[in-house]
């Protein structure tokens, strides 16, 4: 899979947390949205699952 460029638009206030965020991890910033990016798609195809797993009337706990 090759890379692709996305340009984004930020107010200057976001960009300076978002900067904060990313050096106390030690990231890039380019680094951390697309960490952001990722595990916020995770999180949602995995409710979407929960959620699809639940309408068959499977339930699960976590132990």
């Amino acid at each position: 899979m090759g890379s692709k460029v996305l340009s984004l638009r930020v107010d200057g206030e976001l960009l300076d947390r978002i900067r904060q965020h990313a050096a106390k991890r030690g990231m890039s910033v380019q680094d951390y949205v697309v960490r952001t990016l990722i595990r916020e798609d995770f999180d949602e195809r995995f409710q979407s699952s929960v959620d699809e797993t639940e309408k068959l009337g499977i339930q699960w706990s976590a132990t």
